[in-house]
This record gives structure tokens, C-alpha cells and sequence, in this order.
């Protein structure tokens, strides 16, 4: 659906908040926002319903920040003002971005909560005050427990992607943080359906709730096209190959860590650079891989479903389902990292003879019609969904492999596992005598410890 007409000032959106939007590029509210917004800065409590990419972050975010500056109330230590349920840290990282420009320029202060990462400065920051808390269940619910938040000043909550966090079994929690908010708080709840479970939620929580849906529960996008492609087993990798060879951004989806990773070195090995996401991941090499790809640096994304919902990033061009998705909400959300916000988009199905049933009943499940096509590697329906081919990268060379240590010794606390010490380490005299265990002789010959060589033979090494 395109944008409308109308604008964010006759909405009722406050002056500031509008130029943050314009500075940003933002001039038009899109129909989720155009829908809602009356009703959610007027304190009324909303159920939103829209696909992904139909701008519900921004509809929510705009009210959240202006009814609290329009408050009397004042940020204190561990109590913040605000609350928003995400279930994913990723998607806690797309609504801050979209949260923190809004509060900076009414004078207010935002924060993430997740877990992943350390909670030091997550701890740190409650300890200082902030306004909204944007975060997951578990780990907010360990600061509570740990005395470090309080949730008895919220004046609104939000529940972001309420369907998601049913789907991972979050229900339990996010019931236990609601019963912790006042109860004559604001509350809106944005989904992109009503199942399993999350009509519970809007029942208990919800007070004489507005309900907006500008999308039907299955809803595939105008402006993106869907593609079958049928290759056999031996030709896939090839065809998958050729699918992330174009200029355009792309997100290739596996079923699997080991298989996200695992194509990210096949295609980077093969002149393409492309990075991983999924949940073997620290939190810092989430980040730095989705900032190579959100810049630019890199053009390739292969992802598991940790991706499907809360990565934003503009103008990817080809969604490809490497491995089909389990079902077909999985589907819809996957195929929503292209097409987003009115744009065009492009959304291929790899599938394999065995597959075949699968994909008729994902198709159908989601509303969708898409082109099914037999290909091989080198047809020319993949040149024309992808274009002309990028240039060859020349792959990093592997690191070199580290020198190794003498004597089997335990690193010292605090190493970096460098090579480097800071001070060396006498040398001690040899003992004399016949060796009487396979780790003294291993450590007068100078080589590994008999732990390390029993472990090695073991394995058959």
C-alpha cells in the first residue's frame, strides 16, 4: 500500500518530532501510522495489525515519546517511564534506532536490554535513568529479580511482534512483566497476527482496546514478486551461487546455523563476499556482520529465521529461500526483508524434486501465486531476476595458524591468546631419572601434554 496524503503535523504529531522525521527523510505517513496514530496519542490502548515492513515500529515510537514528554512525571534511577517487548536483541536494536532520535530531541534518554551480551552496562544504565526500556523478557526479568529495574513507574507499554514472541514460548514471561506495570498504564500491542496466544494477551492486558488492521492475516506484498525455481539436487549450489552473483543486496535463508555459516565461506571462497547471521553468533559479531551489510561492505546476508523479523535494511533487492521455511508465516516474514515500506522487491524459492509438495502448500498457505520455473545453472530467468554479475573479490587469505606453545603449560589468567608475554619465563632445570608417567616424558621432550595427546588419539589423529 502506498503512503497517503496526509501528513504527520495533522495527525497531531508534535512539531519536533516532525523535523526529526523530515531530517531523516521522512514526509509522509504510511496506512499503520495514518491509522493508529489519533488513537494512540490520544492515550487510548491499541491492537495494530499490520505485515512486516508496513511501518508499525514508527507508529508506535512516535506516541510512546510524545505522551511522555506531554507527561508531568520524571525519569528515576531503575524505574523507567516506558516499556517495549521485543523478542528478539536485533529487533531491540532496530527499535532503538528508530526510538532514540525521537527522545534526544525531547530530552529524554532510551536504552536496550537483551541478553547475549554483558549486563554491566546494561545495569549501569537503569542506575542513570532512562526513559523507555526497549528489551527482551529474560533478561529484564534477571534485572528485576537482581533488584536493578523497576517497572512500577510505566506509563505505557508496547508489545512489539506479540506473535513472534509466542512462537519462541515467551507468552509465560511477558505475563509476569505486564503484571508488574500499573495497570492504568497505556498499552498497545502491534502483531502481525492474533494467534497462539497473543488474543490472551489482548483479553487480559488490553483495556477497551482500538483494533486496527490494515492487512488481512495473510498478507503478501503488491509490489514484491514471487518466484519458484526447480533445480535438482546437483545443480543447487550452483543456481544459489549465481542468485547472490548480482550487484543488488540480498538475504539467502537457511534452515540451519551450520548451513548459514557454512554457505557464507562457500560464496565468499567463490569471489562473492557475503557474512552470516543466526544464533551462534556473539552479540558483537551479530552487530559487525549486519553492519557490513547494512553499509554496504558486503552484499550478501545468509540467515537463519533470526532474521525473518526486526532487520531493517533498505533497498535488498532478492529475498532467496536456500532451504523453504517450516511454514508460511515464516514465509511471509522472510520474504518481508525485500518490498519493504511501498518498495519493489523480488523473492525466489530454491526447491529441489523432494520439495516440491512443500512449496505447493507454502504457496498456497501464504496467498501467494508465484512463478514456478525448471532451471539450471546459467538459465537465463536467474540473469534476469539478478542482473549483471559483480566483479570478482579476491577472498582474504586464511590467517596464519599460531605458533604453538612449549610444554603443554596452562595459559595465564588474563592471556589474549597472542603470542606475545610480558615477561619470560625462567627456565627451570630438567629432572634427572627414568620418566614415570607419559605427561613427564612429554614435558622433557618438549611437546604437548598427555591430556592434549589422549584427546588426539582418541579422535584418530
Amino acid at each position: 500500500m502506498l503512503p497517503t496524503d496526509t501528513t504527520f503535523e495533522a495527525l497531531g504529531v508534535p512539531a519536533p518530532l516532525v523535523e526529526v522525521l523530515a531530517a531523516s527523510g521522512i514526509t509522509a505517513p504510511f496506512p499503520i501510522q495514518v491509522a493508529t496514530l489519533p488513537d494512540t496519542l490520544a492515550g487510548r490502548d491499541v491492537l495494530g495489525r499490520g505485515r512486516t515492513g508496513s511501518g508499525k515500529t514508527l507508529a508506535f515510537s512516535l506516541p510512546l515519546v510524545a505522551r511522555l514528554a506531554a507527561s508531568d512525571s520524571r525519569r528515576s534511577p531503575k524505574r523507567p517511564r516506558a516499556l517495549v517487548l521485543v523478542p528478539t536483541r536485533e529487533l531491540a536494536n532496530q527499535v532503538l534506532a528508530v526510538v532514540d532520535p525521537l527522545a534526544r530531541a525531547l530530552g529524554m534518554r532510551a536504552t536496550t536490554i537483551f541478553g547475549g551480551v554483558g549486563q554491566n552496562p546494561q545495569v549501569q544504565a537503569l542506575a542513570a535513568g532512562v526513559d523507555v526500556v526497549i528489551a527482551c523478557p529474560g533478561r529484564l526479568e534477571d534485572l528485576i529479580n537482581q533488584g536493578h529495574a523497576d517497572l512500577s513507574a510505566v506509563e505505557i507499554t508496547v508489545l512489539d511482534e506479540a506473535d513472534h514472541m509466542a512462537d519462541l514460548g515467551f507468552l509465560p514471561g511477558v505475563k509476569r512483566l505486564l503484571d508488574k506495570t500499573p495497570k492504568i498504564g497505556q498499552r498497545l500491542l502491534f502483531s502481525a497476527t492474533l494467534d497462539n496466544g497473543v488474543d490472551v494477551l489482548v483479553k487480559r492486558y488490553l483495556s477497551t482496546p482500538t483494533t486496527h488492521s490494515v492487512d488481512p492475516a495473510v498478507a503478501p506484498v503488491a509490489t514484491m514478486t514471487h518466484h519458484v525455481f526447480q533445480v535438482q539436487s546437483a545443480d543447487k549450489a550452483e543456481v544459489v551461487r549465481q542468485l547472490a552473483s548480482g550487484l543488488g543486496r540480498s538475504v539467502l535463508f537457511t534452515r540451519t546455523k551450520h548451513q548459514a555459516k557454512k554457505l557464507a565461506k562457500q560464496l565468499t571462497a567463490a569471489g562473492i563476499p557475503a557474512v552470516d547471521l543466526h544464533g551462534n553468533l556473539s552479540q558483537n559479531a551479530r552487530e559487525r556482520n549486519l553492519a557490513a551489510f547494512s553499509d554496504g561492505s558486503t552484499r550478501v546476508l545468509c540467515a537463519t529465521d533470526i532474521a525473518a523479523r526486526g532487520i531493517h535494511v533498505d533497498d535488498v533487492a532478492l529475498v532467496v529461500h536456500v532451504d523453504p521455511p517450516a511454514e508460511h508465516k515464516a514465509y511471509l516474514h522472510r520474504s518481508g526483508r525485500t518490498a519493504r515500506a511501498g518498495a519493489g522487491g523480488t523473492v525466489v524459492t530454491v526447491s529441489t524434486p523432494d520439495q516440491a509438495g512443500e512449496v505447493r502448500t507454502l504457496a498456497r498457505q501464504a496467498g501467494i501465486s508465484p512463478t514456478v520455473t525448471a532451471v539450471r545453472p546459467g538459465a537465463a530467468e536467474i540473469a534476469a531476476l539478478t542482473g549483471p554479475a559483480a566483479p570478482f573479490v579476491e577472498p582474504a587469505p586464511e590467517p596464519a595458524p599460531q605458533p604453538q606453545g612449549q610444554g603443554g603449560g596452562r595459559r595465564r589468567r588474563g592471556g589474549s591468546g597472542s603470542s606475545t608475554t610480558t615477561k619470560a619465563a625462567t627456565p627451570k632445570a630438567r629432572p634427572t631419572g627414568p620418566a614415570r608417567t607419559r605427561a613427564e616424558l612429554a614435558a622433557r621432550a618438549g611437546t604437548t601434554s598427555a591430556a592434549s595427546f589422549s584427546a588426539r588419539s582418541r579422535r584418530g589423529r
